[in-house]
């Protein structure tokens, strides 16, 4: 009986830390917005040169705020992260939200979520990404849990520490940046972390009902245009090839692409 219980010990949501949720004053700041890059690291570089040259004709201070999901599915997610732990491009500044992919990695390595659960997700690209291939490791480790401790031991402690370090929201007056949406006619307090990660259909049907402008991404669009009051920046980067961003700046909205 002992042990069928502790079969089912995945079967729960797990007991997460609430995530912080930021407030930061935008009104004199150029902003980017960056949609979902699921470990496409050149499209990122690419981006990113586009952001700077964009920035380049504008006054004040700048700021990317990155939307989450920056592993899984693309080929380079190792990379990624190890970008983004390092300085933003000069005269910026960047804020990194967690999405609902790092919060799987974090439950994966934390040992809420089991490898599978994982993978299922495009796990096994983040894993080639840090030079463990999973087949073959398995031929290795007989072991379940001799592979989940050799697959946890190799991700850098700073890729753990920054994939908890994230934040889950960012309150900028009349914007919002989330990764996944909001639930409308919920106060802002009152928004569960769950729904910021992973809200679909109650947050994309109602966007009619928000009360500002929500920036975000999770649920893939073909092309990055405002809907309602909000705007969705995933594109698909991982298999589309087009990584998107906005920029809100002195009251106007602009779309950038890969």
């Amino acid at each position: 009986m002992k042990s069928f219980f502790r079969s089912l010990k995945f079967a729960r949501s797990p007991q997460r830390v609430p995530r912080r949720r930021l407030s930061i004053d935008i009104s004199r700041v150029a902003a980017y917005a960056v949609g979902d890059v699921h470990g496409c690291y050149d499209q990122l570089m690419t981006l990113e040169r586009i952001i700077v040259e964009d920035a380049g004709q504008l006054p004040g201070p700048k700021l990317i705020v990155m939307l989450g999901d920056y592993v899984d599915r693309g080929p380079a997610s190792a990379q990624v992260l190890e970008h983004l732990l390092a300085p933003p491009p000069q005269d910026f500044h960047r804020f990194c939200l967690m999405g609902n992919h790092e919060m799987a990695m974090l439950d994966y390595l934390d040992g809420h979520l089991p490898l599978e659960r994982w993978l299922q997700m495009g796990a096994s690209s983040t894993l080639l990404s840090y030079g463990m291939d999973v087949d073959h490791m398995r031929r290795v480790y007989r072991s379940p849990q001799e592979l989940d401790d050799n697959i946890r031991s190799a991700i850098p402690e700073r890729h753990k520490n920054f994939l908890r370090s994230l934040p889950i929201l960012i309150d900028a007056g009349p914007f919002l940046f989330v990764h996944a949406g909001i639930r409308p006619g919920i106060r802002l307090d009152e928004q569960k972390d769950e729904d910021l990660l992973f809200i679909r259909r109650d947050f994309l049907d109602n966007a009619h009902l928000l009360d500002r402008w929500v920036i975000h991404g999770h649920t893939p669009v073909e092309k990055a245009e405002p809907d309602g009051r909000r705007i969705n920046l995933d594109t698909g980067a991982f298999y589309s090839g087009k990584l998107s961003a906005a920029r809100l700046w002195d009251r106007k909205g602009r779309i950038l692409s890969t």
